[in-house]
């Protein structure tokens, strides 16, 4: 169990993790997921970890899943370390970022011996990725349960498993980012995470060359950055990004059209900028998803990627203060009521059959109170 978890009935659900050893700075908002469900409810997580020659023997398994025309390399245990569950569960759940990371799984023997029902939660897979390769459809069949976190791949994967499967969308620990009750001044104007559309980004260079703004970007690929500790990194971000005035979004992969082929999916950054109440200043994902989760208005204060008019819509937004404000405050209310990691959780459970316990409600009644004394600081001021 990880540390600084207790555990306060017996464990009724069993996850894996790999928090142990994969500390890229990408993975850190999902582990964030996995901390609030061991908060809402009883769960044992399992670590997994490399075994010999991991890296070799992980990259070799990855690569003999796009050539094996019989599909089980995707279920044999080729780099981590076996494990052996010891108890009995109501539910195992394998919560992955991506297809490749089912290898995962098979590390576990026997695990469905030991488990009631099974889901499995993928929180990043596109549609043309389907069916290429067939195993990672083939390793999803053995779940009772399939979850996938783009709304617009579901079809095309139940179509492919000749079964149903489930949207559920990413998330956010929005307690984290929430700049209330006590909200600190937005001393940074513009904060932009991971690749940027290059036009813009020199637009933000020369108006901070001429200080006319604060601007703070990423120099390195920072997504690919080993942390120390996620939770520590978390918090790092969080308290960037509640102080940011403007935080830069684009659709997932808006960067990379050859991996997308065209689908269009709502990114991280939307989650964690409007839960931080910074404007989102970009481009609002043109699909149903987005239209769906960030339906109030000025969800996002669109600029051209070239960023030819960003310096006229920085400069009408700064003339009116009130409104910047209400955007804020707005985003912020949205997110703690609709995009904290415990509703997808609930979710994940009512999708497996199984009721909530007392703690998923705490937290629940958290976010509401919060969002109540933002809401009644608003009509007061």
């Amino acid at each position: 169990m990880d540390k600084g978890i207790v555990s306060r009935r017996k464990p009724r659900i069993c996850m894996l993790t790999t928090r142990n050893f994969a500390l890229n700075a990408w993975r850190c908002g999902f582990y964030d997921g996995q901390d609030v469900l061991l908060e809402v409810d009883d769960v044992d997580l399992i670590p997994l970890m490399p075994g010999k020659a991991y890296r070799l023997r992980e990259a070799f398994q990855r690569d003999l899943i796009w050539h094996d025309f019989t599909r089980k390399a995707v279920s044999i245990n080729m780099a981590y370390r076996p494990i052996r569950l010891a108890k009995e569960y109501d539910l195992f759940i394998a919560f992955v970022q991506q297809p490749r990371d089912l290898i995962h799984v098979p590390a576990v023997r026997g695990w469905k011996d030991y488990c009631r029902t099974s889901i499995c939660w993928i929180e990043e897979f596109w549609a043309t990725n389907i069916p290429k390769p067939e195993s990672w459809i083939s390793a999803l069949s053995q779940f009772d349960y399939v979850a996938i976190g783009f709304k617009g791949t579901v079809k095309a994967a139940s179509d492919a498993l000749n079964r149903t499967c489930h949207w559920v969308p990413s998330a956010v620990d929005t307690i984290r980012f929430s700049p209330y009750p006590s909200p600190p001044g937005r001393v940074i104007d513009v904060y932009s995470i991971g690749p940027i559309w290059e036009g813009l980004h020199r637009n933000f260079l020369g108006m901070a060359a001429e200080k006319k703004l604060f601007y703070v970007f990423d120099t390195f690929h920072a997504s690919d950055a080993q942390v120390k500790d996620h939770r520590q990194h978390r918090t790092m971000f969080a308290d960037m990004a509640k102080r940011s005035r403007y935080f830069i979004v684009a659709p997932a992969k808006a960067y990379k059209p050859e991996e997308t082929q065209g689908q269009i999916e709502v990114g991280m950054r939307y989650f964690e900028a409007s839960s931080a109440g910074a404007v989102m200043l970009g481009q609002a994902p043109n699909c149903d998803s987005f239209k769906t989760m960030f339906d109030w208005p000025d969800a996002v204060i669109e600029v051209k990627p070239d960023g030819s008019d960003v310096t006229d819509v920085l400069s009408s937004l700064a003339a009116q203060p009130k409104r910047l404000v209400e955007i804020s405050r707005r985003n912020a209310v949205e997110a703690l009521l609709r995009h904290d990691w415990v509703y997808r959780w609930e979710k994940i459970l009512r999708i497996a059959g199984l009721e909530p316990i007392p703690e998923l409600f705490k937290r629940k009644e958290r976010l509401e109170n919060l969002s109540k004394m933002i809401e009644s600081e608003s009509s007061n001021s």
